[in-house]
């Protein structure tokens, strides 16, 4: 007999699962329209892959993954493409979102499918793509990309495989039902997993309220080694953490996956759709949803089409709109309102609750808190809701992360327990919300960041050329002037008058206000660009530590670093070659000749290597500089400009200031001192 562990907190609130547990699975039949999301899962959205006018057929893709937690979306039945555009979906947001309208012609002509009996024959890699390819994603209410969850990571070790087939909260029987009718489905399935993850044992966790549901798993199991654990019922055994606890005694870390120790865990209408994805070929297009409450003539479960509208799917179950004053999706405890009857079923829709105002009332206005202590014996993640309430209201959102916020599981037992009716759960949602939207605002500005100090360095890798190509010319200058200066060759006189007029021209230009050794400049320059290569790599390292969005976005800013710093390198190698072709040639001289140009040639080096005249030019370039980009500012502030553009001026003017600071300095105290 397996030892059954138990949770902190948790609550037993009346269960209501009676009123739709009278009939088996119901159809539901083809909407005239169906509106599909192109989110109906945690990650990004799906792309379409369809355009309006297109004949789709049963189980064609119409929008494809876009990105790895992401999964692709299906046509649930043949018809045209209408619209793809917003529409009010089913979230707590009421806003819309990206939809892809079905104009559904009635036939129901499926596409070709491709199923496979053997899947043992398969690679896992291809059995894993078959499961993101149908769009399977989390069905017991989380929506989390099943394949994601089934990518373990390379040395992992799964110890036990969970089906969770316990639906502990109130009114939701789609679980249910589906274990009493179908539970051969569920049982290959959960085969078809054991052959993707190879885990240690298997086990199936159902509440004991649900005992025709037992006896059918019972009989579609027997011989196998699929264990089914029977526990007590309390709210809320269903959420992944507290049902990994009860079977087998061990918690999930904070901030951790369950995966971190060994177990993998999902729901009972996953598995059923991952069999019909790998053994039929067919895609998730449909789903079992409860329709119930008081407000309904009769109450059951439908097989409906995802994109069907609730409206259309209440009419099924005689909805009596004068007894309901709100339709809400999910359950009483972590459902929400929705704001119209039109939004569609998705493939989280596990239950459409429509009650009258005695059976679900309206929450009374909320009162002061008494701190009783309520809400934490009630709360099944050991969490102290207390306190991140008052956190939440005063908006200290580090605090709330201190105090764990993101291990709420949002089961609302606080809100069920609390005596003076405060909607507990509501603030941690809101907050959350909130925290994101931050963290993406980070994330922007971090990108931000990073493309800024991509440009700053590619103007100093190219100014760094543009130094070491001066430097190459006036070397070659220098040297044509010392050949003519000592007579080499027949160089004409005047041409090397020219060619040392063009050397103090190209030594005026390499010359720099902080730095005047072209040599020195490109030294500082591969060091600099070492560093940041450095700190990049360091970024790097931890945002992949850390699973951060940014992976993408530090991996170019490192690749792009380590190209510059090979062209600073390159760049110090080319002018060290240079200085070193360059010597000085011993040939017999006209003394006359020589004399004249040893003459010339002293007076343009005297002009060309005075430090102060240099100076005083160049701190008067940089002062005309600083000007010009300081009227650039003001004017784009007027214009009202974009802020980045704005940004970039202020960063050049407080450059340049340092630059003709500088410059004054070294202008006022040419030896250091």
């Amino acid at each position: 007999m397996r030892k059954i562990f138990d949770f902190h907190g948790g609550i037993h609130p009346p269960e209501n699962k009676r009123q739709s547990q009278q009939g088996g699975i119901r159809d539901a039949g083809i909407p005239p329209e169906l509106v599909l999301p192109l989110s109906q899962h945690i990650g990004a959205p799906a792309k379409p892959t369809v355009a309006v006018g297109d004949r789709v057929l049963k189980g064609q893709m119409i929008a494809e993954a876009n990105g790895f937690v992401s999964v692709p979306v299906h046509a649930p039945t043949s018809g045209t493409v209408s619209a793809i555009e917003d529409r009010l979906i089913a979230h707590p947001s009421g806003l819309p979102a990206p939809c892809i309208v079905i104009a559904s012609d009635g036939l129901d002509e499926w596409t070709e499918l491709a199923g496979i009996s053997d899947y043992r024959q398969l690679p896992k890699a291809d059995l894993l793509n078959r499961i993101r390819e149908a769009g399977i994603a989390g069905m017991g209410g989380a929506g989390f990309p099943t394949a994601v969850k089934l990518s373990t990571r390379p040395g992992s070790q799964v110890a036990t495989l969970i089906i969770n087939g316990t639906e502990c909260e109130p009114y939701i029987t789609a679980d249910d039902i589906l274990m009493r009718e179908r539970p051969g489905r569920i049982v290959e399935g959960v085969k078809i997993l054991q052959h993707l993850l190879a885990p240690g044992e298997t086990l199936i966790g159902i509440e004991d309220n649900k005992p025709e549901a037992i006896a059918a798993l019972r009989a579609a199991t027997a011989g196998s080694n699929i264990e089914i654990v029977v526990f007590p019922t309390k709210y809320p055994s269903g959420g992944e953490k507290q049902l990994i606890e009860i079977l087998t005694g061990k918690q999930v870390p904070s901030g951790g996956l369950p995966l971190d120790i060994g177990v993998i865990c999902q729901n009972v209408g996953s598995v059923a759709a991952i069999a019909d994805a790998v053994l039929l070929g067919q895609p998730l297009i449909s789903r079992i949803t409860t329709v119930t409450g008081e407000a309904v003539r009769e109450p059951g479960n439908f097989s409906v089409l995802l994109g069907t509208p609730m409206n259309y799917l209440l009419a099924r179950a005689g909805f009596q709109p004068d007894r309901n004053r709100r339709l809400v999706m999910g359950g009483p405890m972590m459902g929400f309102t929705v704001a119209d009857a039109g939004v569609p079923i998705v493939k989280t829709s596990n239950c459409l609750l429509a009650p009258s105002e005695a059976e679900l009332p309206s929450p009374p206005p909320a009162q002061a808190c008494i701190r009783c202590g309520m809400c934490e014996q009630a709360c099944p993640a050991s969490l102290l809701p207390q306190q991140m309430f008052w956190f939440a209201q005063a908006r200290e959102f580090e605090k709330l992360e201190q105090h764990k916020l993101f291990d709420c599981i949002e089961c609302g037992a606080c809100s069920w327990a609390c005596p003076s009716n405060i909607p507990l759960v509501q603030y941690y949602r809101a907050s959350k919300a909130e925290i994101l939207q931050l963290r993406r605002e980070h994330e922007k500005s971090e990108q931000a960041r990073l493309r800024f100090e991509a440009r700053q360095e590619r103007i100093e890798r190219d100014e760094a050329e543009k130094v070491a190509k001066r430097a190459a010319r006036k070397l070659a200058a220098e040297k044509r002037a010392q050949e003519a200066a000592t007579g080499g060759g027949e160089t004409d006189p005047i041409q090397a008058a020219i060619d040392r007029a063009r050397a103090k021209k190209a030594a005026q230009q390499a010359g720099d206000a902080a730095d005047t050794n072209p040599r020195d400049k490109l030294e500082k320059a591969v060091t600099s660009t070492r560093q940041r290569l450095e700190t990049a790599s360091a970024k790097l390292a931890q945002a992949e530590a850390e699973g951060s969005d940014l992976v993408a976005a530090l991996q170019t800013g490192v690749d792009k670093t380590r190209a510059r710093l090979e062209a600073a390198e390159q760049a110090l190698r080319d002018f060290t070659a240079a200085a070193e072709e360059a010597p000085l040639q011993e040939t017999p001289v006209d003394p006359a000749a020589a004399a004249i140009a040893r003459a010339i040639a002293a007076r343009a080096s005297e002009a060309a290597l005075d430090p102060a005249e240099k100076s005083r030019k160049q701190l008067a370039a940089l002062e005309q500089r600083l000007e010009k980009t300081r009227a650039r500012l003001a004017a784009s502030q007027g214009a009202g400009e974009e802020q980045k553009i704005i940004d970039a001026l202020e960063s050049s003017v407080s450059l340049l200031e340092e630059k003709v600071s500088a410059a004054k300095q070294q202008l006022n105290n040419p030896e250091g001192v």
